[in-house]
């Protein structure tokens, strides 16, 4: 059976694919009462699954849709390069004007990896050989990262413009930028360090004019247009700015 406790990577290369890159990944999920597939622009493709899926169905189910998940790569090939998974040396947040440096260091006996940061430059240590393991280790980072450069922002914002928020979270989310319960919590994507900083600034005066119209109603894009007058140009490019979040992110 698949465990539910971690994305279980199926490796299954195709003729244009090395050994390397893993044919689509498998996440279980206590939601899904049924397999589906995602294919993502630049080629990735996970499969969601329902918890105690064997996987002998789910590689059975990957094929059986392979011609669907064939055409759907190729489309997005037109507009998106596919790019083979690699891990970071050097990491560039635009939303906060930072390059970092990425070393590695393996750490025989040490069964996990765990990251310091300092003069700019990043280093994993332990079992680097694993690269799920790293790739934990540098989103926990960014997690952090995003903590510390967005609260201030979101707080200046809150107070240029008027409309409060509870608490902020941050996380790694698949489908959106942010999001705002109706508590008044507000939930940012880590991705947003990619972004450029304006459109990072657009998102968190998007999520907290929800504050005052939980919809996309008109009063709500007039009150966005008082704090953002581009708002409509900022929307598209946001809508357009996952191809800026990184392959190894394992999001896109």
């Amino acid at each position: 059976m698949l465990n539910a406790a971690r994305q279980l990577l199926l490796f299954e290369p195709g003729p244009d694919e090395s050994g390397r890159i893993p044919r689509f990944t498998v996440r279980v999920s206590a939601r899904a009462k049924r397999l589906s597939i995602k294919v993502y622009p630049r080629g990735r493709v996970e499969v969601v699954v329902p918890k105690r899926t064997s996987a002998r169905t789910v590689k059975a189910f990957v094929e059986e849709n392979k011609d669907w998940i064939d055409r759907a790569r190729d489309s997005f090939a037109e507009n998106y390069t596919p790019e083979s998974f690699m891990l970071p040396r050097q990491i560039h947040l635009p939303t906060i004007d930072s390059r970092v440096i990425v070393t590695y260091r393996e750490e025989v006996g040490i069964p996990t990896v765990r990251y310091r940061f300092a003069n700019n430059i990043l280093t994993l240590s332990g079992n680097t050989n694993d690269d799920a393991a790293c790739v934990k280790a540098l989103k926990r980072w960014l997690s952090t990262v995003a903590r510390k450069a967005f609260e201030p922002r979101l707080r200046a914002l809150s107070l240029r413009t008027e409309t409060p928020y509870e608490k902020i979270h941050i996380r790694l989310q698949r489908t959106c930028w942010g999001s705002r319960s109706s508590s008044g919590t507000i939930s940012l994507n880590l991705c947003l360090l990619f972004l450029a900083p304006e459109l990072t600034r657009y998102l968190m005066i998007h999520e907290l004019c929800h504050g005052r119209h939980m919809n996309h109603s008109k009063r709500f894009w007039k009150l966005v247009s008082r704090h953002e007058p581009a708002y409509r140009a900022l929307d598209r490019r946001l809508g357009e700015s996952w191809r800026d979040v990184p392959n190894w992110l394992g999001v896109y």
